[in-house]
């Protein structure tokens, strides 16, 4: 039995690995800008399905804009038929049929194009969703702590939107345009040089504006984007504490808080909406003007005899077609920059570099009996409070050991720095002579079990969650470590048993139930290093002590580090730590620490049934 000691604990030799206080940033890392982005999402299987979708647009449009040909000949043909001919001529039957063939054909792209589109657009909507959730959840705890969930999981959904728009916009409407006026300006030029001077100045101006206009359409889109996501996260926020929102009776404070959220939205929206208007007014005028402007110069050129009704018919064929595409291209600009800003919206709040990356290729912790040794360890918040400085602890291998004292001590600060989800500014922790900083975060994540003091739960089935991480998971083994968390029972009485769902973060159990659920998935996980953050603490007492029984047995053979304010849980602990301020002010067993009369005993002199006061 260790004796009590008071101070410092024993100094141990300082190590030559400090672990630095902020991670590097490329381990892990996204692309940071949209298009970096979707380039490297295309070159995940999808470059092939890209090139095909757009030989598909390429050809549809390009049949399209050979139609005014056949339509030009036609009608020649029609106006001058030979002389004694009469009805259907052999040329006549020959260019409706051309004609005929090229809607067909066209009409085939099309549909082999929407098929290519079906089976790749959706499927890279899901590759951008997967990657950018996966990225999400590598970011440390900080960083969700100041998120919104409800904006986090909106931005994942809203970016693979918008990827698929990006997308379908640049394979679809840019390659379209280009291929027509290529086509459109050739057959022009070769029929009447002005034309083309027209068609090309008209385009460019078109699509110079409508980019221009687009990009102001960019910020106020952006801005109305901000907006939704404030409001829906308060939504979110208030639905997630609903029940506190119902004992304060505050509901009309946080309606008249919502209501000043989509106030905003809503005039954002409304700017955009009037913005568009006037656009799409501006340049439908143009449209028109340009036709007025294209019909008098034929005019003028048919009335000198420069231009046949076939030309006729081909020039505003042609006009029709190219303006319809120019007039779609503008107004999937807005779009097309609209996207490109919800795009790179969502890739500013969640492709930023993990705070806490594993180091590149780092080895998986090889688990041995599981002792603890910290080392010179210096830790501050970002406020720049000091928790700890330069303090030193080492854990045998199976010892069982509790850290007690006030708030803000630096308990469960210590068991963040041992779990990795903060990183210290000096010094390192071990773990079976391995320091945590240079093994993968997984393998660390795996060799700790935990029962915190306010359990986690999915809205699942109660089995999910005390087989969480095992899959598949052994029935018997569930229902074994259920009945040693003592709560088999309840889940037996309840409608549907182990296939009960628990509710949005088990709100159907009651804080109770939800912890020992909490303590049977620790006793299923069965890792060699065990971390209690007063893991009884819901339990009434009669529980409490069954609960312990089964926690003893838990213990065996196992490193634990138990957190604890309710002193009488950890009375038979091997040592119990006592810190103030982030030092180590003394070290034994209950029974020493209570004999030397210090702060410990002045922590149980003051507890009433069992509680820090």
């Amino acid at each position: 039995m260790p004796s009590a000691v008071t101070g410092p604990p024993l100094m141990l030799p300082s190590s030559s690995h400090a672990s630095p206080s902020h991670p590097g940033s490329s381990a892990g890392a996204l692309p940071s800008t949209p298009g970096r982005f979707l380039w490297s999402c295309l070159r995940q299987g999808f470059l092939g399905r890209m090139v095909l979708l757009n030989l598909t647009a390429a050809g549809g449009i390009a049949l399209m804009g050979l139609e005014p040909v056949a339509l030009r000949a036609l009608v020649d043909e029609l106006a001058t038929p030979p002389a004694g001919a009469g009805g259907w001529t052999s040329n006549i039957v020959g260019w409706v049929l051309a004609l005929g063939g090229l809607w067909i054909g066209s009409a085939l792209f099309n549909r082999l194009r929407e098929l290519t589109e079906l089976h790749t657009l959706p499927a890279l909507s899901q590759t951008v969703q997967s990657r950018l959730f996966g990225h999400l959840l590598g970011h440390a705890p900080r960083y969700f702590q100041e998120s919104f969930a409800g904006d986090l999981g909106q931005k994942v959904k809203q970016a693979g939107q918008a990827a698929l728009q990006l997308l379908a916009i640049l394979s679809n409407d840019l390659i379209r345009i280009l291929v027509v006026l290529a086509i459109g300006v050739s057959l022009l030029l070769a029929a009447n040089p002005l034309f083309a001077v027209l068609l090309l100045g008209w385009t460019a101006a078109h699509l110079l504006v409508s980019a221009v206009l687009a990009r102001h359409c960019l910020r106020l889109s952006r801005a109305l984007s901000e907006e939704t996501s404030v409001s829906t996260g308060r939504m979110v926020d208030v639905i997630a504490n609903v029940e506190l929102v119902r004992a304060f009776a505050t509901a009309p404070a946080e309606m008249a808080r919502l209501t000043g959220a989509l106030d905003v939205e809503r005039r954002r929206a409304m700017g955009l909406r009037r913005f568009l208007m006037l656009q799409g007014l501006g340049l439908f005028t143009a449209l028109i003007l340009f036709q007025l402007a294209l019909l008098g110069l034929a005019v003028s050129q048919a009335s000198q005899g420069r231009m046949t009704a076939g030309d006729f018919a081909m020039v505003f064929s042609l006009a029709a077609i190219i303006g319809t595409n120019v007039w779609n291209l503008s107004s999937r600009l807005l779009d097309l920059f609209e996207q490109f800003g919800v795009l790179g919206n969502a890739l500013s709040l969640i492709a930023r570099p993990h705070d806490i990356p594993d180091p590149a290729a780092a080895p998986e912790l090889r688990l041995g009996q599981g002792g603890i040794t910290v080392r010179g360890l210096g830790f501050a918040h970002a406020d720049g409070s000091q928790v700890f400085e330069g303090l030193d602890l080492a854990i045998a291998p199976g010892e069982r050991v509790a850290l007690v004292g006030p708030s803000g001590a630096g308990k469960s600060t210590l068991v963040r720095l041992l779990r990795r989800q903060y990183v210290p500014q000096a010094g390192s922790i071990h773990i079976d002579g391995q320091n945590i900083a240079t093994v993968s975060l997984a393998s660390l994540n795996r060799a700790i079990a935990e029962v915190p003091q306010a359990p986690t739960l999915f809205h699942r089935s109660i089995r999910d969650n005390i087989a969480y991480g095992l899959d598949p998971a052994d029935e018997e083994a569930v229902r074994a470590a259920a009945a040693k968390a003592h709560c088999d029972g309840f889940i037996r009485a309840r409608p549907g048993g182990y296939d009960a769902v628990v509710g949005e973060q088990g709100v159907l159990l009651s804080g109770g139930e939800r912890q020992r659920i909490a303590i049977a998935r620790a006793f299923l996980k069965d890792a060699p290093i065990l971390v209690l953050d007063e893991a009884t603490s819901s339990l009434d007492s009669e529980t409490e002590r069954q609960i312990q029984d089964a926690l003893w047995q838990l213990f065996e053979g196992r490193t634990v580090l138990a957190i604890a304010h309710r002193l009488s849980t950890i009375a038979d602990m091997d040592r119990i730590l006592v810190l103030e301020n982030g030092r180590i002010v003394e070290q034994g067993r209950h029974g020493d620490l209570l004999a030397l009369d210090g702060a410990y005993a002045r922590l149980w002199a003051c507890q009433i049934g069992g509680f820090l006061p």
